[in-house]
C-alpha cells in the first residue's frame, strides 16, 4: 500500500493541523507547558502513528527521526499558544 498523495489528502492534512492547533491552545489554556507538549504529543503523534502502523504505509524506521521531530513541533506549538493566550 502506499500512502496517497492527492491534493485532496494534502488539503485533509492541513485541516487536521488546524484542529491539532486548536486542541493545543484549549490545552494550553489548563496545563503547564511540559503538561502541554507531552499531552499534545500523545493526542496528535501516537494516534496518528498507530493509524498509519496499522495501514501499513510509513516504514518504522522512520520513527528514530519522527519522534523527536515531533516533539519539538509539539514543544513549539504549546509555546506559541502560551505566549499568545492571555494571562489568567
Amino acid at each position: 500500500m502506499t500512502f496517497p498523495s492527492a491534493p485532496v489528502n494534502g488539503l485533509m492534512w492541513l485541516v487536521w493541523g488546524f484542529f491539532f492547533a486548536v486542541a493545543i491552545y484549549f490545552i494550553s489554556r489548563k496545563f503547564s507547558l511540559l503538561q502541554t507538549t507531552l499531552l499534545g504529543w500523545l493526542m496528535a503523534f501516537v494516534l496518528m502513528w498507530i493509524v498509519t502502523w496499522n495501514l501499513n504505509v510509513l516504514p518504522v524506521y522512520i520513527l528514530v527521526y519522527a519522534v523527536p521531530l515531533s516533539l519539538l513541533e509539539a514543544f513549539i506549538g504549546s509555546y506559541i499558544c502560551k505566549k499568545v493566550s492571555p494571562v489568567e
